[in-house]
């Protein structure tokens, strides 16, 4: 009998396909890089200083490389973040009188301000160490993408069409199998959206999360944020030019390699798949399902995971949602929300104390001046830019062809930081002679404006083709259709577009009002450049005061305002 071949090199070749090799590549670069990206993470804190940042475009592959390494760091936080906290707050009538508003005043706290509040914490997780200064950038970067998409989770687990959730408690889904069965696929459409929006919106606080400057503190750490400060500092126009094909590379990259296979993977999850329309396609997304070396390597943690779905159901459904569904007020629930109010005013009393042992009430006065300045400009401007994107949005959104074309343009425009057009705004300001009161305000808006229109996209992706085919049949059209189908279908997610993105312009208005080239230095009149002001003198009665009554604003409106609307949104125009 002939004894059987040993498995030859040749036999082992034949059983890789082309999939598996790209694979391959692909995993091993992306290891590259977060292995380049993160080294050096561990040297002395006293090294920045002996190898100060460069404007040599030789430096900028690197410097990108460490700011998307910050960058998705923080993006995978802000899921975890997400995941957790916006769930409990939709989930728990109890939880939500607490975390709704909390968050709330968490994306209304400007980034310069838990940058000079946490500073001193992380640095002291890692002393003498550029590991603790990394920490506080991607904290930094943290608090300027989680608001955005913990809103867009929560506003998609209140409106999961009732008929599904009838369809899970039939069945007798536990609330582990629920949540990732029915309602992480309903809002994952919604949600990777708010993610590349989150993404992109990060780039334009990056400088104030590298370049760290708070009273004596001064942290240059290699990115894009310090290399685009230097570059306005010495009045580099070359640099800034770098600076943006740079910023343009980058997008395209991450956007071909993270957000395009994550549109293709989630257009399974869609309310409802419209025939005849070509679904979207990935090429990473394709190599990774077909390559066997992929399979192979993850069989392990998907047996794990789909063993985690077999426990015995915990009662007829989510009972977390149907206790949502059923309460009622009651002695309990009043405690609750009394606890909660005593605690606020606890919180409220010791922030006055603070602020009043360091300035006068006439300061105090002052402040809440400038914020209703502030809020002049954040009005106009978020009532200017639905005008403007809630029509381009519809109409974006429903085209899928214009959708894939017109996605990585929008993310580079919002990445865009307000920062590269100091230049051009600084100089027209200055030869023109105009007032810097009113032609700084458009740089508020300029990275917000798109969390109106990537909502707007999302949701108008969401419409059933029934409803659209009805429409057409009957001869809806014009403004007809605008006000009976598209407007009602994208409302609850302009609502939640809307409120982020008023958030983040107050946010904004630090960097926008205050704008410097070289040694040209333009203020805006507004609380942005109070606490801008403040930040760079590190003087904390200020810091505190200003971010205080930004917070009180944000809070007042959204309660007064946004909440009743997002309310009425929920009730009125929810799917099913």
């Amino acid at each position: 009998m002939r004894p059987a071949p040993p498995i030859s090199v040749q036999q082992w070749t034949r059983a890789l396909s082309r999939w598996d090799v790209l694979a391959v590549l692909l995993v091993l670069s992306i290891l590259i890089f977060f292995a380049e990206a993160s080294r050096n993470l561990l040297q002395p804190t006293a090294e920045l200083q002996r190898t100060p940042i460069s404007l040599e475009p030789t430096h900028l592959p690197e410097y990108a490389a460490r700011t998307t390494l910050r960058m998705l760091l923080a993006l995978g936080l802000s899921l975890v973040f997400t995941f957790t906290y916006a769930t409990l707050a939709a989930k728990s009538k109890r939880a939500e009188v607490l975390l709704v508003p909390l968050l709330d005043i968490l994306q209304s706290v400007p980034i310069l301000g838990f940058v000079s509040v946490t500073v001193v914490f992380f640095m002291s997780l890692a002393p003498g160490r550029v590991l603790g200064a990394e920490f506080a950038a991607i904290f930094a970067i943290f608090t300027s993408q989680a608001w955005n998409m913990a809103f867009s989770f929560y506003q998609s687990l209140r409106t999961v069409p009732t008929e599904l959730v009838e369809v899970s408690r039939t069945f007798r889904l536990s609330g582990w199998m629920q949540f990732w069965r029915l309602e992480v696929p309903f809002a994952m459409p919604q949600l990777i959206w708010n993610m590349m929006m989150s993404m992109s919106g990060s780039w334009f606080f990056v400088v104030a999360s590298e370049a760290i400057n708070v009273g004596d503190t001064t942290i240059m750490l290699p990115g894009m944020g310090s290399y685009i400060a230097l570059a306005i500092e010495q009045r580099s126009l070359a640099a800034v030019g770098w600076a943006i094909g740079t910023m343009l590379v980058v997008i395209l990259i991450y956007d071909q390699l993270l957000f395009r296979p994550l549109v293709a993977w989630a257009d399974r999850f869609r309310f409802e798949q419209e025939v005849g329309v070509t679904p979207p396609k990935s090429w990473v997304l394709s190599t990774l399902r077909r390559s066997g070396v992929v399979a192979t390597l993850t069989r392990p943690l998907s047996v794990v995971w789909q063993r985690s779905f077999q426990r015995p159901p915990l009662g007829a459904g989510n009972k977390l949602a149907q206790a949502r569904s059923q309460e009622r007020p009651s002695w309990s629930d009043r405690g609750w929300t009394a606890l909660v109010v005593t605690m606020a005013a606890l919180a409220l009393w010791q922030v006055g104390r603070f602020i009043l042992a360091g300035v006068s009430l006439i300061e105090v006065s002052k402040a809440v001046l400038l914020g209703l300045a502030t809020l002049t400009r954040v009005i106009v401007l978020i009532s200017l830019a639905s005008l403007i994107w809630v029509p381009i949005g519809v109409s974006v959104g429903t085209r899928p062809r214009a959708a894939r074309i017109f996605q990585p343009v929008a993310q580079f425009l919002a990445a865009f930081p307000a920062n590269l057009l100091f230049p051009i705004v600084v100089s027209a300001i200055v030869v023109l002679k105009l007032n810097p009161d009113i032609w700084l305000s458009p740089l508020m808006i300029l990275g917000t404006q798109w969390y109106i229109f990537f909502n707007v996209i999302a949701g108008a992706t969401a419409i059933p083709s029934e409803l659209r085919d009805c429409g057409t049949n009957l001869g809806v059209c014009g403004w007809l259709w605008w006000r009976k189908i598209a407007l009602p279908a994208v409302f609850p997610y302009y609502v939640t577009g809307a409120i982020t993105a008023s958030g983040g312009s107050w946010n904004a208005s630090i960097v926008a009002e205050v704008a410097s080239w070289g040694d040209e230095r333009l203020q805006a009149y507004g609380l942005g450049a109070y606490i801008a002001q403040a930040t760079e003198a590190g003087d904390f009665h200020r810091i505190v005061l200003g971010i205080a009554v930004m917070s009180l604003f944000v809070v007042v409106i959204n309660r007064t305002f946004w909440r009743p609307l997002y309310r009425y949104a929920e009730r009125k125009f929810r799917l099913g």
